[in-house]
């Protein structure tokens, strides 16, 4: 535990991998952010905070340790919230349903996708978000949630990396949240090993129940 914290002050300090550190996201992950829920309890830090703290943490690591992954073994993972409330078409079954309408930011992260020939899907919650994952066996994952989704999402997923994004709430918790885009491409390019997308090639549209 104490070389593990070592090596972890060194990756954040340098900014880069180091030796064994992409091991440290499991315990990150395992071992230190149910520490850091315990002790928060105890000197009064908000649950939330601490949430958000793992989660910048992890994005970290992940960056630090440079994984290029193929485009389309990356996908992107959006919460239904992010919705407009009132739009009657169905999406969180396929999102090539959407229409295109611009209410909700659905229709740029759709184009984001193509732009970069990713696989893209929305989850109504964790149980669908895991189903997902495990039917695509993706490299790696950009995720868009709230702190509760992201940590329990990141946790889940280990070891797999998962770069999370935090949606804003204007509205309040789970109803027509927004995520600033140019966050999402951010992540996508940490992932991607010249930074640009490949000359041909379509975007995935994952649908369920069968995600193919």
């Amino acid at each position: 535990m104490i070389f593990g914290g070592l090596l972890l002050v060194f990756t954040v300090l340098r900014g880069q991998d180091i030796f064994l550190s992409h091991r440290l996201r499991g315990v990150v992950a395992k071992v230190l952010f149910p520490f850091m829920i315990l002790m928060g309890k105890v000197v009064g830090v908000s649950k939330v905070r601490i949430q958000q703290s793992f989660i910048e943490l992890n994005n970290h690591l992940v960056r630090s340790n440079k994984h290029f992954i193929r485009p389309d073994r990356l996908l992107i993972l959006l919460p239904h919230c992010i919705q407009d409330f009132d739009c009657q078409v169905k999406i969180t079954g396929n999102i090539k349903n959407c229409k295109g309408c611009g209410k909700c930011e659905i229709k740029d992260l759709i184009e984001l996708s193509e732009q970069y020939h990713l696989k893209i899907a929305v989850a109504t919650g964790g149980t669908l978000a895991r189903r997902i994952i495990v039917e695509n066996r993706p490299q790696a994952i950009v995720a868009v949630a709230c702190e509760l989704d992201l940590t329990s999402g990141i946790q889940d997923s280990y070891p797999i990396p998962v770069i999370g994004i935090l949606n804003d709430r204007p509205n309040g918790p789970c109803i027509n949240t927004k995520v600033e885009i140019e966050k999402v491409r951010s992540a996508i390019l940490d992932f991607l090993e010249d930074g640009r997308p490949p000359m041909s090639g379509k975007a995935k549209y994952l649908s369920t129940p069968t995600f193919r």
